[in-house]
């Protein structure tokens, strides 16, 4: 087995956008990602579905915005952030996808772009549009290969078992490199990050989860002769007084059943169930910016590199919930591992983020 050398960490941060359910509307997208931007956060970031359906622990309208569209619109009012998704899933041709990223990259300048793909939760989606006896597993691989060949700008030809296509090519092609990364939570999950992609991001997940995982992307990296891709994780944040009062806006007894249907490992070694702030182990993060601000280093110190904060359950108070973390949260964590403090440039108090928002 090669051994190679794992480069220092840079932290990233970023923030879900609420470009889905009750509270998607323009003015909070649009000004809120101006706003998520003057804080100084690295990265905006977008789901992907086509035909929506709410997990049972969140919001049940089933608004979904495009995440490409999304990313459009926000790119165009904003200057430097990346322009993230988490994770586009396979219901698009990837020729297709490849033009539209490309032009996104033309419309919105070089470097802003970070995909992450998945193979998604649900088959009623593929169902709806005629591709639901696909095996996404194999898809995403083609997927992949496809969406990097149109990027090359070369005329091209594609021979796979679900794709085909003879001389082929699309413009513009990206004005500098678009990294892919894997947007998943299994052990599979890390073997394809290792073998195609150039990153690995999980949702919801404990970090003892999490650890075990790294532990086989390590190894799997040091085989392939690689250094291990890039991480990140996107765990629900509830920004509150105190952690009890952060807890209380979480659905804790569904996101239970998300963790034992994800076949997390329960706390304790197997001996309880899911109900406190530990027991969720970094999957779920709520309380004071102090709480929230050593959770963030805990998940860092369990080797997440790009943090994403999941405000989905306080996006009644999304502003208010920005302003938490872009003047008390973010300065905190850039002093801790060495960046410049970023002074913010609108105030809010953790007092106006109190229930009902």
């Amino acid at each position: 087995m090669t051994t190679v050398t794992r480069s220092t960490p840079k932290y990233e941060y970023g923030v879900l956008l609420p470009h889905f359910g009750s509270y998607a509307q323009r003015e909070r997208l649009i000004e809120g990602t101006r706003q998520i931007e003057a804080y100084g956060f690295d990265s905006v970031w977008v789901r992907d579905h086509i035909v929506y359906h709410p997990h049972t622990h969140e919001d049940q309208d089933r608004t979904h915005l495009d995440p490409l569209i999304v990313l459009s619109a926000i790119g165009s009012v904003t200057k430097t952030i990346k322009l993230a998704t988490g994770s586009l899933i396979p219901h698009r041709h990837p020729i297709q996808l490849a033009l539209a990223v490309s032009s996104l990259d033309f419309l919105v300048g070089p470097g802003r772009i970070l995909l992450s793909m998945g193979i998604g939760t649900y088959n009623h989606e593929f169902e709806a549009i005629g591709l639901g006896d696909w095996d996404r597993r194999e898809v995403l691989e083609e997927y992949v290969a496809v969406v990097r060949q149109m990027w090359t700008g070369e005329t091209a030809s594609f021979d796979g078992k679900f794709y085909h296509y003879a001389d082929v090519d699309v413009h513009p092609s990206p004005s500098a490199f678009i990294p892919i990364w894997y947007g998943g939570m299994s052990m599979a999950s890390v073997r394809r990050a290792v073998e195609y992609c150039d990153g690995w991001i999980p949702g919801r997940m404990p970090m003892r989860d999490y650890a075990r995982l790294l532990k086989r992307m390590d190894r799997l990296a040091g085989e392939h002769g690689r250094e291990r891709p890039h991480t990140g994780a996107i765990p629900l944040v509830c920004p509150a007084r105190t952690v009890e009062e952060g807890l209380a806006y979480l659905d804790v007894p569904q996101l239970e059943v998300e963790m034992r249907r994800n076949k997390f490992l329960e706390p304790d070694g197997g001996s309880g169930g899911f109900a406190s702030l530990s027991d969720f182990d970094g999957a779920v993060i709520a309380g004071p910016p102090e709480v929230i601000v050593e959770e963030v280093l805990r998940c860092q110190e369990g080797g997440v590199e790009h943090f994403v904060f999941d405000l989905r359950q306080r996006f009644d108070a999304y502003e208010e919930c920005l302003a938490i973390l872009g003047e008390e949260v973010l300065p905190a964590l850039h002093k801790a591992t060495g960046r410049a403090r970023h002074v913010a440039s609108s105030t809010a108090s953790l007092e106006s983020s109190a229930h009902g928002g």
